[in-house]
């Protein structure tokens, strides 16, 4: 009888272990993030150098200065290639249209399963950039702004979410999930660096605050 039950408890542990092997082969499998930002200690130690300026103006700002939604690659532009990168098992149709997937928001921690629930996040808004020097770059400096996808720019974020942050710097608006905020600070100085785009005090005081908390 105890060889029974031996072999009953084995067949049922070699059951648990397969099932658990498909469920793993079965999971969906992550697209990539957005690319790292830098560290904290490196957006600390930059922003020690940033000596605040008050912000410019938005006269003369219009998104259409930035060129933005460029092709990527045959019918792809940049919204589709961060739909795709950002979510999970993203189905395109022959247009490049995201027709199915999920994404979670990393703002607010939702998670949606229709593109149309999505918009894509400039990290460091357009007009903030207009305001922080873009102003004075050529057209296709912007564009490249409007469209990097090499630093930590772009995010696929709810859509609700990102027209109520708006053109707001982190002085006046954070992600709602707290435990991002860090990842978002530093990705806004990554991006504000490498675009040599000024700060002004209330963003510099704020990102300093975030930073010295990760």
């Amino acid at each position: 009888m105890p060889n029974v039950y031996a072999r009953r408890i084995g067949v049922l542990a070699s059951a648990a272990a397969l099932a658990a092997l498909t469920s793993l082969l079965n999971a969906p499998t992550a697209q990539a993030a957005p690319p790292a930002p830098m560290s904290a200690s490196a957006a600390r130690a930059y922003l020690a150098t940033v000596t605040p300026k008050t912000e410019g103006s938005t006269s003369g700002y219009s998104r259409d200065l930035f060129p933005h939604w460029s092709t990527v690659s045959g019918s792809c532009n940049t919204r589709e290639t961060v739909l795709k990168r950002d979510g999970v098992n993203v189905v395109q149709d022959s247009s490049c249209a995201a027709v199915s997937g999920s994404w979670y928001s990393e703002y607010d921690g939702a998670t949606w399963t229709a593109a149309s629930d999505l918009d894509i996040d400039h990290v460091v808004p357009l007009a903030e950039a207009w305001r922080s020097g873009a102003n004075s770059w050529t057209t296709s400096k912007r564009q490249q702004f409007a469209n990097d996808l090499t630093r930590p720019q772009l995010i696929a974020v709810t859509d609700n979410v990102n027209q109520a942050k708006g053109d707001l710097d982190p002085g006046k608006w954070l992600p709602s999930r707290t435990s991002y905020r860090c990842t978002y600070a530093r990705m806004w100085v990554n991006v504000k660096q490498y675009y040599g785009l000024s700060m002004d005090s209330g963003e510099k005081t704020a990102l300093v605050s975030v930073l010295n908390g990760c």
